[in-house]
């Protein structure tokens, strides 16, 4: 039997870490049906472990991934891009408004590229796995900023003028920590893959901002992180 098209509302482009939050994204759109594509990228950040994940979880799950590299020297201003500031090890409840781990314009880059491959290629969406409750409150994870981008997707865009529309998808974006990692379970993503922690290494540190999150996730959920006794 020949394979059927599928039309241009059930395509997406997922922007895809390798990470927990991205990874249940992904998952998500694949169940809710759609054909995806999805997008790494490699902005100067310290380490490769999450884009490696990416790969090994996209080979998995059958996705094309398109790799891309970004060589903004600026980025420097965030510890997460310049090896040589600390990168911060604080409880939960001191985590700042806006921690040195911030990168300007991230998810802006991020976003602008999908919407980029959902324009080439006749995407009706780009999926990101950005959340505004258990997050290190960076203000491109915040609702508002993609509602507003949604609107400017719409007027700067071949499908926006043509009538159609690309819709920017956040499905986690007022989800816990705790309930992400549910509802991954219940995708059966992979999580054993995943990798969130800020510094790389061999192994997470359980010390940055992003293991620490995760690590009251699970044991919020009741799980043992399975990318803990994998590694």
């Amino acid at each position: 039997m020949p394979k059927q098209k599928t039309s241009g509302d059930k395509k997406a482009v997922v922007l895809f870490s390798g990470g927990l939050d991205s990874s249940t994204a992904l998952c998500w759109a694949l169940k809710k049906g759609y054909e995806c594509r999805a997008v790494s990228v490699f902005y100067g950040q310290r380490h490769k472990k999450e884009l490696k994940s990416a790969e090994k979880i996209a080979r998995l799950l059958g996705v094309k991934l398109f790799k891309i590299n970004l060589k903004l020297p600026w980025l420097k201003t965030s510890s997460l891009v310049d090896a040589g500031r600390p990168v911060p090890d604080l409880k939960i409840s001191g985590i700042p408004q806006l921690p040195s781990t911030y990168v300007p314009g991230r998810n802006l880059l991020f976003a602008a590229i999908g919407v980029s491959l959902a324009d080439s290629t006749g995407a009706g969406a780009v999926i990101l796995g950005p959340n505004a409750v258990d997050y290190s409150g960076y203000p491109d994870c915040r609702p508002e900023f993609y509602k507003a981008l949604e609107k400017s997707v719409s007027s700067g865009t071949k499908a926006g003028i043509s009538g159609k529309k690309i819709s920017i998808l956040t499905p986690i974006i007022f989800m816990s920590k705790k309930d992400i990692i549910k509802l991954a379970v219940r995708l059966k993503a992979p999580l054993e893959l995943t990798w969130s922690c800020y510094r790389g290494g061999t192994y997470p540190c359980g010390r940055c901002d992003s293991c620490k999150l995760r690590a009251k996730g699970f044991e919020e959920a009741g799980i043992p992180d399975p990318a803990l006794w994998r590694k």
